[in-house]
């Protein structure tokens, strides 16, 4: 049996149906762009005769990429996938995706039936796809519920039709891995002619199971998994990309192969989150804020020992720099004297632990402590005039019918200067006039503003993560204006740079 897993990529159509998170066209190519960099194998664009949006957007994304299958949703219809099939003629491989539902529920209850009709439509659907190209995909919906000796009838007629795939969708996230990995060997060993065909995985979250019951599926024979980057899609999502890719390759005993470049795994998922207006919750697995990050003292002075103590997971891998060393109260002297030394102070044995109480002390009445707090515990509280850069003055002109625009003025070593620029917001047209005069080459990794009182006088702290040739700064700034201390943030982050 083959090893190859196919890596099938549903974000623009099955992601795209959660509620506030459409896609234009010009969004959807540029997602499938970054799909492709990343290595999936199929990209299902779209069901084109759903709308006249989606149907451009499989055109559009038949014409925008290259190596990825590019697959097209129809039901069991036939002018489905005529129209399928019209969106698709630029395609340089095309893929029709059609089905019908098979469990008692969809048969009975949705669509008034029987399970004779059932198989009857399956195949005048396969075989009319099949006039228009020659890669037909067949999902069984609610296969999770379908009863397995009438689903292996279904999957059996489909392929005597000519269908190369056959995706066992549970749709409605209902099985346990035991029993979604036995439906799969159930298939296997019972469908003849199987083995003219590749089983797919489609699992919905609904119960929290979906990347399990993805894995189950591929161990017990499936070679294609049907994923959306974060996991994102109807109701409770779907299989997480990022989850299921780095389970496989974690797990090096499994031996099967993809063609994944999980580097693009991170920028994939921040691509999809900011698109599609979806933030990643903060302890999501392999992407989230706190996958790498470490705050029980316990927990980093092992990674500082040795990263593979807590972490299975090397960040770079997945395209992230570097963990991270959270200072908090449950930090460790380990941990603070890393964050010491970050910024060239090495304290000896006494001046550490002299130090770290006062440090706990602090660390109880914050949520976080940063590179300023740690400063001026180390008694540099002029950390503002020892970086040289200082923000002298700012002045913001922006509104509704107004183009943002920020004048800068810092000093530096003695000399001032002065710069205009405009940007997407009055935050961007800051930061930009500042790059502008710095002549700083760097990128905003990460923006993240926090309040830190109560109250419309509320003053903000804003953190900045900056890259520049590869290397990650940080900075922070605090003000009752947030557009002042983003910058003042930005000019502590470059400050750093050598």
């Amino acid at each position: 049996m083959s090893k190859r897993i196919y890596i099938f990529d549903t974000t623009l159509r099955d992601a795209e149906q959660v509620p506030g998170c459409q896609l234009n066209t010009i969004e959807k190519i540029e997602v499938a762009r970054q799909l492709e960099r990343l290595g999936v194998d199929i990209i299902e664009a779209g069901f084109p005769i759903s709308s006249p949006g989606d149907f451009n957007s499989v055109v559009e994304i038949s014409k925008a990429v290259t190596n990825p299958i590019i697959c097209a949703l129809t039901r069991a219809v036939k002018k489905d996938i005529e129209v399928a099939a019209e969106a698709l003629k630029y395609a340089k491989r095309g893929r029709i995706h059609t089905g019908i539902g098979t469990s008692m529920y969809h048969i009975k209850d949705k669509l008034r039936t029987t399970p004779d009709e059932i198989i009857r439509r399956a195949i005048e659907a396969v075989s009319y796809a099949r006039q228009y190209v020659d890669d037909v995909e067949f999902y069984a919906e609610d296969a999770g519920r379908t009863d397995n000796e009438f689903l292996a009838k279904v999957v059996e007629a489909v392929i005597k039709a000519g269908a190369t795939v056959v995706n066992i969708p549970d749709t409605t996230g209902y099985c346990l891995p035991n029993e979604y990995g036995e439906k799969i060997a159930y298939l296997m060993n019972n469908v003849p002619n199987v083995d003219k065909a590749i089983l797919a995985t489609h699992c919905h979250n609904d119960l929290g199971m979906a990347t399990a019951n993805t894995l189950a599926g591929v161990q017990n024979g499936a070679r294609q998994v049907e994923v959306t980057i974060n996991g994102l899609g109807e109701r409770a999502g779907n299989s997480a990309l990022e989850e299921v890719v780095m389970a496989i390759h974690c797990h090096k005993n499994l031996d099967f192969e993809m063609g994944i470049n999980t580097k693009e795994i991170i920028t994939s998922s921040r691509l999809v989150s900011s698109l599609m207006r979806a933030p990643v919750q903060l302890n999501k697995a392999i992407v989230g804020r706190n996958a790498f990050a470490h705050s029980s003292g316990i927990h980093q002075d092992g990674v500082l020992k040795n990263r593979e103590t807590y972490e299975i997971i090397d960040p770079e891998t997945v395209g992230v720099d570097q963990s991270s060393i959270v200072l908090t109260a449950r930090s460790g002297r380990a941990a603070l004297k890393h964050h010491l030394l970050e910024i060239n102070y090495n304290p000896d044995h006494d001046e550490l632990e002299a130090i770290y109480q006062r440090f706990l002390e602090l660390a109880d009445k914050k949520k976080d402590i940063t590179t300023r707090d740690l400063e001026v515990l180390i008694g540099t509280e002029n950390s503002r005039q020892k970086r040289g850069m200082i923000l002298e003055s700012l002045q913001v002109v922006c509104g509704s019918s107004t183009i943002p625009t920020a004048t800068v003025q810092l000093s530096f070593l003695g000399d001032v200067f002065t710069e205009t620029a405009s940007g997407n917001g009055p935050v961007d047209a800051a930061i930009t006039a500042v790059k502008n005069i710095t002549k700083r080459r760097v990128h905003v990794e990460e923006y993240l503003v926090q309040a830190m009182t109560r109250g419309s006088d509320d003053l903000g702290k804003v953190h900045m993560q900056v890259s520049h040739k590869g290397k990650i700064y940080h900075g922070f700034g605090a003000n009752t204006d947030i557009i002042t201390a983003s910058v003042e943030s930005f000019i502590d982050a470059i400050s750093k740079i050598s």
